[in-house]
């Protein structure tokens, strides 16, 4: 029998990054309702402190997860408040606009860094804390995993490449009990989505919503409350994103044979359109191995 969302969630310590607003802060909310102990790692300060007093005033870190001492040390301090840690959900990312060709290389390393990288230090750092039997990792990817739409060529590598993440990290702590999932999400109602298809380079191809319409930020929290407590291999978001990526080659070839009249207009428009990510990202300090380079 399935236990209810109390008991697969109640006494569980939670350390969720990137949660200072949209699915972060929401996720979190959610889980603090159903008895879980939450930690939130995040950027945006203030945001933060509200989100942790909405939580039963939580343990909270200013944390940018490209930075893998500052990961190491949130992780510490969080897992230390807490007593523990049962589950971590790699939540920071960022996206951006990026023509293949004439883009700027910065915008494809920024994201690589959050979205890729910071996920692993996450992972490297949490690993440890949840090598037991109620031990869980939620990776949150999205559905680019299975169809790549133009200028989101970055995004969608970073996708993919956070999947694989969640898949080897899942095979390595299997014998530690240690259940490891994936949660993909569709277009949802978020920053993530308004402020990455905001732009006049997309305007002009009007990818969004190829798919399937736009789905409420409470669609995800709910696949996600629910995947946390029954610690589940896959989470969808919405349930269309798993049907998907099981056809994930035949999608790819419907966005390959779909008409383009614009699509030289949209990449001469991104190649000079200035970049706006959909999270604020600090300009991290000069570590010494970095000027060496």
């Amino acid at each position: 029998m399935a236990r209810s969302l109390e008991e697969g969630l109640a006494g569980r310590r939670v350390l969720i990054t990137g949660a200072a607003r949209s699915i972060g802060a929401a996720l979190a909310k959610r889980l603090h309702a159903h008895g879980a102990k939450v930690g939130l790692l995040g950027l945006e300060r203030e945001l933060l402190e509200q989100v942790a007093t909405a939580c039963g005033n939580a343990p909270w870190r200013y944390c940018d997860v490209r930075d893998h001492t500052q990961v190491d040390a949130a992780v510490a301090g969080i897992v230390d408040e807490l007593g523990g840690l049962d589950v971590v959900i790699a939540n920071a990312g960022v996206g951006a606009q990026l023509p293949m060709l004439g883009g700027d290389p910065a915008v494809m390393q920024r994201i690589v860094d959050v979205n890729l990288m910071g996920t692993y230090y996450t992972l490297r750092a949490a690993g440890e804390h949840i090598g037991h039997r109620d031990g869980y990792a939620l990776i949150i990817t999205s559905g680019a995993v299975g169809a790549q739409l133009p200028l989101l060529g970055a995004y969608s590598a970073t996708a993919a490449a956070a999947e694989a993440l969640g898949n080897t990290l899942r095979v390595e702590m299997r014998h530690l009990g240690t259940r490891v999932g994936v949660g993909y999400l569709g277009e949802i109602d978020t920053d993530m989505i308004s402020i990455g298809f905001d732009t006049a380079a997309a305007d002009k191809i009007k990818w969004s919503g190829m798919f399937t319409a736009m789905s409420p930020l409470e669609v995800a929290i709910t696949a996600f409350e629910k995947g946390i407590a029954r610690r589940r291999k896959r989470i969808y978001a919405p349930g269309w994103v798993g049907g998907l990526l099981h056809c994930r080659m035949a999608a790819q070839r419907i966005v390959e044979l779909r008409p383009q009249p614009h699509m030289a207009q949209a990449l001469a428009i991104a190649r000079t359109e200035h970049t706006r990510y959909t999270t604020v990202q600090p300009e991290l300090p000069l570590r010494l191995s970095d000027s060496a380079r």
